[in-house]
């Protein structure tokens, strides 16, 4: 799963025991090595999807890490991209990474917290790659408020949904076994890491959407494959804001 400059076994120990801001500093200058960062080849179809949607003059990558959704922003908005993320070591690495006398748009790079974040309405397009498994579902509706706060007037919220494993099958069982730790891991030591795969469910995260003023539609992206069932296996959801919170 790892490239050999990836993280050692201790060294992913370590990150698990610390809280998430510890532990993505420590990762950070491995992060890239390791599965965890989104792959091309589900950067490319949200690329081509909002392409068809733009183009955009601003955007922000939510939880932005060292940068794969920023590359992504880059090639449909005109002016600025935006990464916030609550660990400056995952920050420090994606602005190092930053393209020397790039031409526009403007890259910035900000320190936050994703619940409270630091902007007003400026942004037309908001995207986020694999972060919302660090956030409890209690605290979705807050953080969908916040994405709505910073949008303009008809701008876009965007990420990709993965359908739930069929139950029974390997990856239903390594998730659930997966979860199961994290939540042996939080009740016997602190702090916290919350990190869950199983609680982002589709049906409930349209609802909570819905009710922070979006309008909510998904975009089936062909290219990452189908269920046996014909279904895709990942969607894009596309929620526009067009009224305030309810």
């Amino acid at each position: 799963m790892f490239a050999p400059q990836g993280p050692t076994f201790r060294e992913l120990a370590v990150q698990a025991l610390s809280s998430v801001e510890r532990g993505y500093d420590l990762l950070a200058p491995k992060f890239d090595h390791t599965p965890f960062r989104t792959p091309a080849s589900v950067l490319a179809p949200v690329s081509r999807v909002l392409r068809t949607l733009g183009p955009f003059d601003s955007g922000l990558d939510l939880c932005c890490g060292t940068g794969a959704g920023m590359d992504v922003l880059r090639q449909v908005c005109r002016e600025r991209v935006t990464g916030v993320d609550i660990s400056a070591g995952m920050l420090a690495v994606g602005r190092s990474r930053e393209p020397v006398a790039a031409a526009a748009p403007r890259m910035e790079w900000v320190r936050a917290d994703a619940r409270a974040l630091p902007f007003g309405p400026a942004f037309d397009l908001v995207v986020s790659f694999g972060a919302f498994g660090h956030f409890l579902p209690r605290e979705r509706p807050g953080l969908f408020a916040q994405v709505h706060s910073v949008l303009r007037p008809g701008g876009r919220f965007v990420f990709p949904v993965v359908a739930p494993a069929r139950p029974g099958s390997p990856g239903y069982w390594m998730m659930l076994a997966f979860d199961a730790a994290m939540r042996i891991r939080n009740a016997l030591w602190r702090p916290h890491f919350v990190m869950y795969y199983r609680t982002f469910r589709l049906a409930d995260v349209r609802a909570e959407l819905a009710g922070a003023g979006f309008d909510v539609r998904l975009h089936a992206l062909p290219e990452l494959g189908r269920r046996p069932d014909g279904s895709p296996r990942c969607r894009l959801v596309v929620a526009t804001r067009d009224r305030q919170p309810i």
